[in-house]
């Protein structure tokens, strides 16, 4: 008779799958609550305990870690192997199913206290994936629900399972626990603040494919990271086609910003910038300003705001083409409005704390950073020139150094009642940003403020400004040339306020 062990945390589907195996004639041996559910469904089931003739010991800590069950899977189908099997009354083991405990549903939940952390670490599952993956040659190893119906539907159709299949579902199970003590490594890192251990495990679930990559050649996939928290992955699509990789980064982009603000606020974000932002009182007036701030760039866009969607603010978002809206939640009639756009991909997530660690990718490796989370206010600038800064500018001047540091370095915002008039990214040097920046606000930078991610080398920034009627800069300081750029700033009474903190971002 053939033998399979099923032991389950997620027992979506288990008792139709048990129930097919008891039907091609396995032996099901069980534990636990997957033993009750099993047997209360009528399915033909024993206890592991009976096979290994001993009780399940330390509140269930020690179940399946006995050599009748690991002798069992781990024996190769060779004279040598079934001899010693059969010297010691151990019975071959066919089949393993198994998955794991919620660990990150456990470590996700508010409250938890290291102790319930640490009793949701499985042991006796892993180890039992693990040695079955490894004699996958002769052991079915099955650790998700999608694949019980193929494994089932083979095993009827040819009694058995093939190399190839076989390897595929090996490779599952050791994935299965790489993922698995991933996150138990995230976990304990996050709680003792060991953040840069000398070895970084990282580990993803995916979450769907994307319909392509940066371009329509390349294959991309979407991930969720297995470290408690949310993000990106876990937003809800109500509307609209399938997301590409551009979309997911620029959706990423729009959230950072939008977050960073208390008031209502919106931004629109192309190419990872921020093309438009402001905030205000009315989500509709705030959607208003911040489109107003670059409509020409804004076309194609992705859309944030941080507030629920009210109708009058998605009649209005609905009227130009635009790639993507995510907000923390919609209006019922504020989501039909949307949902007219058949191809409009509608978001909805809510606010959460924060970014985790920034990861980027170089070939053979990746770099790892802390988030760019600064918390500058009023009382730590400093004022570094004659003309002191109004305490109306010092809020424009914060408000543009929220978005600053979205920009691409080099970056410029030039801002004015809460919004942007010009943003320039990315540029080689300064004064090429500050060009864009201010050459798309025009002559409504008179009396606007100017915010710079890095420090200026040379006074030409200030001088470019003064000549746009800029009333207030907000820059790090830092450079060797500073005192060039505050006497250019004093001889055209414009205040200007250093951060200290540099935002450059690549």
């Amino acid at each position: 008779m053939k033998r399979a062990l099923i032991s389950v945390s997620n027992k979506d589907g288990i008792v139709d799958f048990a129930r097919g195996l008891n039907e091609l004639g396995y032996e099901i041996i069980s534990t636990g609550g997957t033993y009750k559910t099993l047997q209360d469904a009528g399915v033909n089931v024993i206890q592991v305990s009976e096979i290994t003739g001993f009780p399940e010991i330390l509140d269930g800590r020690v179940k399946t870690l006995h050599p009748k069950v690991h002798g069992g899977i781990l024996a190769r189908r060779t004279d040598n192997h079934l001899q010693q099997l059969q010297d010691h009354e151990i019975s071959t083991i066919d089949i393993v199913c198994v998955n794991l405990y919620p660990f990150r549903e456990t470590v996700s939940k508010e409250n938890v206290t290291l102790a319930e952390a640490i009793e949701n670490i499985d042991i006796g599952g892993p180890t039992m994936v693990r040695s079955a993956a490894k004699n996958y040659q002769n052991v079915i190893i099955v650790v998700k629900p999608e694949f019980y119906e193929s494994v089932l539907k083979t095993l009827q159709e040819h009694g058995n399972i093939g190399p190839e299949m076989r390897l595929k579902l090996a490779l599952e199970a050791f994935s299965h626990t790489a993922s698995y003590d991933a996150m138990i490594t995230a976990y304990l890192s996050q709680i003792t603040g060991s953040v840069f251990n000398d070895n970084f495990v990282l580990a993803g679930e995916k979450v769907y494919e994307l319909r392509y990559g940066e371009n329509p050649h390349q294959k991309a996939c979407f991930y969720r990271n297995m470290t408690p928290g949310t993000g990106l992955p876990d937003a809800r699509q109500l509307n609209g086609k399938e997301l590409s990789y551009n979309n997911v980064i620029d959706l990423q982009a729009a959230w950072a910003l939008v977050k960073e603000f208390a008031d209502p606020a919106c931004v629109i974000i192309k190419h990872t910038n921020p093309c438009g932002t402001a905030v205000g009182k009315e989500l509709a007036e705030v959607y208003d300003r911040a489109f107003a701030g670059d409509p020409v760039s804004a076309f194609g866009g992705i859309i944030a705001f941080n507030r629920r969607l009210d109708v009058k603010t998605a009649e209005k978002a609905a009227g130009p083409f635009m790639e993507a809206i995510i907000a923390p939640g919609y209006d019922e009639v504020a989501l039909s409005v949307l949902q007219t756009k058949k191809n409009l991909r509608v978001l909805e997530l809510p606010i959460n704390d924060g970014e985790g660690l920034q990861l980027r990718t170089v070939e053979g490796g990746f770099v790892l950073q802390d988030p760019d989370a600064d918390a500058i206010g009023a009382d730590d600038l400093r004022i570094v020139t004659d003309a002191a800064p109004t305490d109306e500018q010092v809020k424009e001047l914060l408000f543009a150094w929220k978005v600053v540091k979205h920009v691409k370095s080099n970056a410029i915002v030039v801002a004015k009642d809460y919004m942007t008039l010009g943003v320039g990214a990315g540029q080689m040097n300064r004064v090429g940003s500050a060009l864009i920046a201010l050459g798309q606000g025009g002559e409504k930078c008179q009396g606007a403020v100017l915010a710079s991610d890095a420090f200026f080398p040379f006074k030409d920034t200030v001088e470019m400004a003064a000549r746009y009627g800029i009333k207030a800069i907000i820059q790090p300081g830092g450079s060797i040339r500073d005192q060039e750029s505050i006497d250019e700033c004093n001889r055209h009474g414009i205040a200007m306020v250093f951060t200290d903190i540099r935002h450059f971002k690549h």
